[in-house]
């Protein structure tokens, strides 16, 4: 579990190398002794979502431990914000409009359920993040966060399910392997 601070320095982190890669000094540049930390130099899975006015402005990461967490902001935050291929690559004037969300997974786990009932009662809304799989290999995964904006069972599962290139109902009627796993998150605030 980290602390509220080291997750301030992640989200620091995830600004500045932004900043650099629009070749923008820094305006809370992130020091080497504090990435050196030990809890930051865990592997585990790390997404970094960037938001402009609320809304969904890129979001990448890895839902394992394939990196340290350090190394894994560093990634994904350009990821996220010249590499999502639903926006466009984040200019320099948005910068001061960004805000910037880093969460830290768990291990993904199978979950093992009967059926579409057995799921729903099984799934824990605003806690679960949901990796959804079937056979031909088609996967999406939806944060824990995302249960603010599909706050049912199933409409989050149906979601899932169309992200994933599925039918919305897929999950219902479907033999689909489904991992959860839960977050830390930070956000950027005052």
């Amino acid at each position: 579990m980290l602390s509220e601070q080291q997750g301030r320095i992640l989200i620091r982190l995830a600004r500045q190398t932004i900043e650099k890669h629009l070749r923008v000094d820094p305006a809370d540049p992130v020091g080497p002794e504090e990435l050196s930390d030990p809890a930051l130099q865990a592997r585990l899975g790390v997404f970094v979502t960037l938001k402009k006015k609320g809304q969904l402005r890129g979001c990448i990461g890895s839902l394992t431990g394939t990196e340290t967490i350090v190394n894994g902001v560093r990634r994904h935050a350009v990821n996220a914000a010249f590499n999502d291929y639903r926006f466009s690559p984040v200019t320099v004037d948005e910068l001061p409009e960004l805000n910037i969300e880093v969460s830290v997974l768990t291990e993904p786990r199978s979950l093992a359920y009967q059926d579409a009932d057995d799921l729903i009662r099984q799934l824990r809304p605003q806690v679960d993040g949901v990796i959804l799989a079937d056979a031909a290999g088609r996967s999406a995964t939806f944060l824990p966060q995302v249960w603010e904006q599909l706050p049912s069972v199933p409409l989050f599962l149906g979601q899932l399910c169309l992200k994933a290139g599925l039918r919305e109902d897929a999950w219902k009627t479907g033999n689909l392997q489904i991992q959860t796993y839960q977050v830390q998150y930070f956000e950027e605030g005052p």
